[in-house]
């Protein structure tokens, strides 16, 4: 069967728990259908480039499907009549990623915080200290120029 990857905004104004309830019922479809999720990851609550439709944040959850194109058409049709998803995009892939994708990744990444291996700003040491520069040399001002306006 082909592999897709399924990526689906919905409205800033339900719950995460909604967003679960949502995701469960497209899993649903797609099981009908003859196909299964391999993975889903919710991605959280995120800020928008732009509005689309009048809100400026949106629920994100990614779906990795392995599902004929009947189960996915099926499953882009109850979504274009659900209120509560703004946007949605299928796209078909050769293989799927089992590794948590860039979003979670990203979001590993900044969870981090300080390893401790790096200097503080203010410690330059060998790298980048200029020393001591000297005296700035006297500006002229516009009107010591001699150019006129």
């Amino acid at each position: 069967m082909p592999l897709y990857e399924h990526v689906l905004l919905a409205r800033q104004d339900i719950t995460p728990q909604q967003v679960d309830t949502l995701v469960e019922t497209l899993k649903g479809v797609i099981e009908n259908n003859g196909g299964k999720v391999e993975k889903v990851e919710n991605w959280g609550l995120k800020t928008l480039a732009y509005r689309i439709k009048k809100n400026r944040k949106a629920h994100f959850a990614l779906l990795n499907l392995d599902a004929p194109a009947a189960a996915i058409a099926e499953m882009e049709r109850q979504m274009g009549i659900n209120e509560d998803i703004l946007r949605f995009m299928t796209v078909k892939v050769e293989a799927l990623d089992p590794e948590p994708s860039a979003m979670l990744q990203k979001r590993d990444r900044d969870d981090r915080g300080d390893r401790g291996d790096r200097r503080d700003r203010g410690d330059r040491g060998d790298r980048g200290d200029r020393g001591d520069r000297g005296e700035r040399p006297e500006r002229r001002r516009f009107e010591e120029s001699g150019r006129e306006d």
